[in-house]
Formats: structure tokens, C-alpha cells, sequence
């Protein structure tokens, strides 16, 4: 994206740009979802899934605490009407947080020392298994204590489901309000909730 260097058109970006780390945050999403369905359907379990998880629930993590911390507080100053707004939009990032400790903890058991890290046998298990189900079983059944595939995506799916009505409903709420504010600290370099896990 090319930014002027005139404030006015910079500002006016803001709200432009939220837009585009949610349309990069579906497509994260959408990534992992698909390396598990074609897991799930039998195929290679997917490499490198739990680092790929975790910068995905760490970049979401920075960008709704950006926005509880930075842009909300921001908007709600400037705009008390949208006050109703940023509670139901903070509610919802309550619900995503939770799903995320579920997702998380679902994950732990594919953790580099577990599994699904580049090892030397090549299977990206340390234990040899290469599985997210610790046998290899595509229906993610395993040896105890192994993570359970279906359970990951039943998360994903459901986190998947609320990001769109979240993102959707906060763009049409606060696009035009953000990007008419004028947040002198946002001018030198981009606050935490337009920052992309590239960032």
C-alpha cells in the first residue's frame, strides 16, 4: 500500500488499513483450516502447523489488544456515540480470546518438542510419529495425550465464524471514524492494531 506523505491522506488511511489486516488475517485463518481439512481427509499432516497457529493467534492477539488499548479509547473520545459500539465490539474480543486459550491449549501437544517442528527423521515429530494424532491417524485419534485434529478445527471453525461477523460488523461501525482521526502518536509508525504478524 503507498501512503502520501501529506497528514491528511495519511490519517485518512487508518480505517483503510484495518481493513486490510483483516482481509490478511482471513486468509491466515484459511490457511491453517485448509492444512487440517487436507489432514483430516487423509492427506500429509501439515508441517510446521503449530508455529503456524501461534503466529496467527499471536498476531490476532496484537491487533484486538491494539485495538482495545489504542484505537478504541481513541474512537470513544472522539466519537462517544460509537461507545456502544466498542463494548460490543470488546465483548467479542473477550469471546476470541477464549477460543484462542482453547485453540492454544488444544496445540500444546503439537509444541516442537512434541511434534509437528522439522526433526531429524524427517517425519517433523521428535518422537518419530510425524502425526498430529501421534499415530499418524488421519481421524486425529492417537496415543494418549496427543492432540486431537478434529477438536482444532472444531475451534478453528468456530473462531472462523465469529471473526467474519466481528470484522464484518466493526468495519461497517468504525471504518469512517477511524479514518478521520487526528492521533498524533499513530503519525510516526503504525499503532499495534495495523501491525500484521510481517510487521
Amino acid at each position: 500500500m503507498t501512503t502520501s506523505d501529506r497528514p491528511g491522506d495519511r490519517l485518512a488511511a487508518f480505517g483503510n488499513q484495518l481493513v486490510e489486516v483483516h482481509l490478511q488475517l482471513r486468509e491466515d485463518l484459511d490457511r491453517i483450516r485448509e492444512d487440517l481439512d487436507s489432514y483430516l481427509d487423509g492427506g500429509e499432516r501439515p508441517r510446521m502447523l503449530w508455529a503456524h497457529c501461534m503466529t496467527f493467534c499471536s498476531a490476532l492477539t496484537r491487533h484486538h489488544t491494539g485495538e482495545d488499548g489504542g484505537a478504541f479509547p481513541a474512537l470513544a473520545e472522539r466519537f462517544p456515540e460509537l461507545r456502544p459500539v466498542i463494548e460490543q465490539l470488546e465483548h467479542d474480543h473477550r469471546m476470541v480470546t477464549g477460543i484462542l486459550s482453547r485453540v492454544e491449549e488444544l496445540l500444546s501437544g503439537l509444541a516442537p518438542r512434541a511434534g509437528l517442528s522439522e526433526a531429524a527423521d524427517g517425519t517433523g515429530a521428535a518422537d518419530g510419529t510425524g502425526a498430529i494424532g501421534g499415530t499418524g491417524a488421519a481421524d486425529g485419534t492417537g496415543a494418549a495425550g496427543a492432540v486431537d485434529a478434529r477438536a482444532v478445527r472444531d475451534e478453528l471453525d468456530g473462531l472462523s465464524a465469529i471473526l467474519e461477523t466481528h470484522f464484518r460488523y466493526e468495519e461497517k461501525k468504525i471504518v469512517e471514524a477511524l479514518n478521520s482521526l487526528d492521533v498524533p502518536e499513530w503519525k510516526g509508525s503504525p499503532p499495534a492494531f495495523l501491525l500484521t504478524g510481517d510487521d
